[in-house]
């Protein structure tokens, strides 16, 4: 019998896994999630296997602009990926259970490790435009109301009712990237902070922006946070990252406004380097410690 999660079941997972495995050769051992403006990430996949999200069983469809809205199959430095051209948001109108379907299907893929990406507005003062943000902790605003992906009945072939997120992102990947970022020279530009999330798709007001400081966090996006929430879940690793593509407007004396041209333009600016960033972490993963922690 289907054991439903709020309209996706483990069958409706399992299925859209299989034909995916059915569909191509590689077994994936780390997933990559492009944010706003960032989806040349997949372009350095090395013999891609492209699958439009709208062909395959059971996927959202990607509604915003800068998210391609594909699924790419592919090694970098000789570790197996699956990366996703695209997310999917609350504002798009999908349930909260449906956008976060594609970590449960990477899960039953085989895949350990899930490295994200976004765009965000800087809401630290410290932080410049362009500036890289290593998500240490989030806040889950929508999770306050109620909206989380694990409401309703747990299914534990997934994982357990209630779990931990005090640890929901790898302390041992963001030191990687801090070393590797060393390396590359790009220590100049990373930061460490907590990401906030909103449902959008309006921007903060200038409240918000200033409530959410307040309340601990460095970067507000509309994303990510519900992505980690099942990954974890399911016994995976996580590693995030924030492009800060704005600085939120925090002054009512201040003509700036939040757009989402913005947003797209700091993406391109700074897309190289975080593709040899997120590569370089790929490479050094180590499989022995990555099975290691899942078990644990």
């Amino acid at each position: 019998m289907s054991h439903s999660t709020f309209g996706v079941s483990y069958e409706e997972c399992r299925t859209t896994a299989d034909w995916l495995l059915k569909h191509t050769q590689l077994r994936p051992a780390v997933g990559i999630v492009c944010g706003s403006g960032l989806s040349a990430l997949a372009d350095m996949l090395k013999d891609p296997q492209v699958f439009k999200y709208c062909d395959i069983p059971n996927f959202p469809h990607s509604t915003v602009r800068g998210h391609a809205g594909k699924l790419v199959f592919g090694t970098l430095k000789g570790k197996p990926c699956v990366c996703m051209q695209g997310r999917f948001h609350l504002y798009e109108g999908h349930p909260i259970q449906k956008i976060t379907l594609p970590m449960r299907v990477f899960k039953l893929m085989g895949v350990k490790t899930m490295i994200m990406t976004n765009a965000a507005g800087g809401l630290n003062q410290d932080y410049k435009v362009g500036d890289v943000m290593i998500i240490k902790d989030h806040i889950n605003m929508p999770g306050f109301a109620g909206v989380n992906p694990l409401c309703g009945p747990n299914d534990d072939r997934f994982g357990v009712r209630f779990p931990c997120m005090s640890d929901a992102y790898d302390r041992e990947l963001q030191q990687l990237a801090h070393d590797v970022a060393a390396e590359l020279g790009f220590s100049s530009f990373l930061r460490d902070g907590v990401y906030a999330v909103i449902g959008g798709p309006s921007f903060e007001t200038i409240a918000e922006c200033r409530m959410l400081h307040r309340l601990g966090a460095d970067a507000v996006g509309m994303s990510t946070v519900h992505e980690v929430i099942v990954a974890r879940h399911a016994g995976m690793r996580c590693f995030a990252m924030s492009l800060i593509s704005n600085r939120a407007v925090m002054d009512y004396d201040s003509r700036e406004k939040a757009n989402h041209d913005e947003v797209l333009e700091t993406g391109q600016l700074r897309a190289k380097q975080m593709e040899v960033l997120v590569s370089t972490m790929v490479a050094r993963i180590d499989d022995d410690e990555n099975d290691d922690k899942n078990n644990s």
